[in-house]
């Protein structure tokens, strides 16, 4: 449980800039869809009037974590949370913690990001690449902030709420900083790390949280979400292809469908059943590098401080999810007729994996590309 530190020392921790982050408005808790496991465990804690110092929310990416941890903290800082009638806890929509959530301008609310490091007053800091959580940013915005009291004093389930977004890419070295408060919490801070890969956490950081797993939604739920969040496209083609494509998880959806995909798929998918046939696609390769490359320019473009090598990492990583959804599924279609058919689709996930440590690595995008191509085709 979360309890006072000893005697820390704040007088020479200054407190943070206000960063240039856009934090999402919390959802209310009763419109998240699914995970009524997680949502049970955070009820039954919340009725308990005990919470944990840390948590862990581990599961797929863009199942839901992020929005789940957003909604339980809106509900820890306010002082008007209380049980409904279903058993699930609300919060007044007109409070004055709401109306703060809402604004993004709640100050005892900190949402850690690796975007933050563009935001450190330490110039070495803002040139890092924006592969991994610096233990810089975690010692200037949530390490220090941590031991302040809360600005916005009320008598709430928590003071101050830090979610740490792909907690992961934190190193061992700002792991271990981050051990020090979960060893000594300091008074009413509540901390929860999100991440698609616990397995890179610390077992010490690991068995120190209260771990809630999250899964990916149903066909049903994940139909109820598309319809609710306004995103069914008007195409059922397109619409097919999504659902498909984002397997239970929404965040999959709305980037797929905000990165444009199905129009990739639409030009790559005759390819690549060409290459699963065993034709070499002449085409393939340079139109995998094209679509990769004109995203990440875009991107870069559109977004302020952005990286271009981390752009050129995200379009590669969306490129390969999408011959990954073509391999997958042309598996699960072959394992329904014989064994033998499944042979070209494992082959054809071999030659991604070796496509994707090549990009790891910084080989040319191209080059990466073209031998994919003539390895998908290669059986």
């Amino acid at each position: 449980m979360a309890k006072k530190p000893k005697a820390p020392s704040v007088t020479s921790v200054p407190p943070p800039k206000a960063p240039a982050i856009s934090i999402p408005v919390p959802i209310p808790y009763g419109k998240i869809v699914g995970h009524e496991q997680p949502l049970s465990l955070l009820n039954t804690a919340m009725r308990s009037e005990r919470i944990h110092h840390a948590w862990v929310f581990h599961g797929p990416e863009g199942v839901g974590k992020f929005t789940t941890a957003l909604a339980f903290a809106a509900l820890l800082l306010d002082p008007t949370t209380q049980a409904t009638f279903d058993g699930r806890f609300e919060a007044d929509a007109q409070s004055q913690t709401q109306h703060l959530l809402a604004s993004g301008t709640h100050p005892d609310l900190h949402v850690i990001v690796k975007e933050l490091a563009r935001f450190h007053e330490d110039a070495r800091v803002r040139d890092k690449k924006l592969t991994t959580i610096p233990i810089d940013v975690l010692r200037r915005f949530v390490l220090g902030p941590a031991l302040l009291a809360p600005m916005h004093r009320t008598q709430s389930r928590a003071g101050k709420v830090f979610i740490i977004d792909e907690a992961h890419l934190l190193n061992d070295a700002g792991q271990n900083a981050l051990l020090k408060i979960l060893e000594e919490p300091p008074e009413r801070v509540v901390l929860i790390l999100v991440t698609s890969s616990e397995d890179q956490l610390l077992p010490t950081i690991r068995s120190r949280s209260q771990r809630v797993s999250f899964s990916p939604l149903s066909t049903a739920e994940m139909a109820r979400w598309v319809n609710e969040s306004g995103r069914a496209p008007q195409d059922q083609d397109e619409a097919g292809f999504l659902l498909n494509f984002s397997g239970g998880s929404p965040g999959a959806y709305a980037q797929a469908q905000e990165r444009g995909l199905y129009v990739w798929w639409q030009r790559l998918e005759p390819m690549l059943r060409e290459a699963a046939a065993g034709r070499f696609v002449l085409e393939l390769g340079p139109s995998m590098a094209e679509l990769t490359s004109a995203w990440s320019e875009k991107w870069v473009k559109d977004h302020q401080n952005a990286s271009k090598e981390a752009a050129n990492i995200a379009a590669a990583e969306w490129m390969f999810r999408l011959v990954g959804h073509y391999a997958r599924s042309a598996l699960h279609a072959g394992a329904r007729r014989s064994p033998a058919d499944v042979r070209v689709p494992l082959k054809m996930l071999d030659a991604l994996r070796d496509a994707q440590i090549e990009a790891d690595s910084n080989v040319n995008a191209l080059f990466v590309m073209d031998k994919l191509a003539a390895e998908l085709a290669t059986h």
